[in-house]
């Protein structure tokens, strides 16, 4: 058995990665469902697509709990040289703005489906407790957040990713290749 890749001065660890991309594909697929699934109203009940979506947003809640720890235990790499200071310190605001959204959401959606007497299930087998109580006015509220921070959240996402894209087309230089998933080592 491999020992666990640390961070490194050139490129994210294999569990960073991981963390990483996998919260990429499970956005992906929540928002797909988010925009396919029935709008939700007083009598909506809480199946297929609806109940998926909730099952998801619980993955993404366990997901970046343990990818925050991570990222608290395990410092990101140091910034690349040259990049100026301002452009840094949106950077660490941007990915704490997504970390904080990435938690958020899932609490919201979780409040609000408490307060329609929903039950929420981690992977759709785990039950978990109500965040609110049934008909709670606060818990719906939470609900009209949910999807207003999920436009944010959307926007967030485009930020960073066109930061990326920045980095590796105009700078030139490694910020993005070392988050690619099959990226070992980088040279300068």
């Amino acid at each position: 058995m491999r020992p666990i890749q640390l961070n490194t001065p050139s490129t994210y660890s294999g569990p960073a990665r991981f963390f990483h991309w996998a919260t990429v594909l499970l956005l992906a697929g929540q928002y797909v469902i988010a925009w396919t699934m029935p709008d939700v109203h007083r009598d909506t009940q809480p199946i297929e697509l609806i109940a998926w979506h909730l099952s998801a947003g619980m993955l993404i809640l366990l997901l970046v709990a343990v990818r925050v720890i991570w990222r608290i235990t395990h410092p990101a790499p140091p910034e690349l040289p040259g990049i100026p200071r301002f452009l840094a310190g949106v950077a660490r605001l941007t990915h704490w703005l997504l970390y904080f959204l990435l938690i958020a959401l899932p609490l919201m959606g979780w409040a609000n489906a408490s307060s329609r007497g929903w039950r929420t299930f981690l992977g759709g087998m785990v039950p978990l407790p109500p965040l609110s109580s049934q008909g709670s006015p606060f818990g719906h509220s939470l609900g009209d957040w949910h999807q207003v921070f999920a436009w944010v959240l959307l926007a967030l996402i485009g930020l960073h990713a066109t930061a990326a894209l920045f980095h590796h087309f105009v700078l030139r230089d490694a910020t993005l290749r070392r988050m690619l998933p099959a990226s070992r080592t980088v040279r300068k």
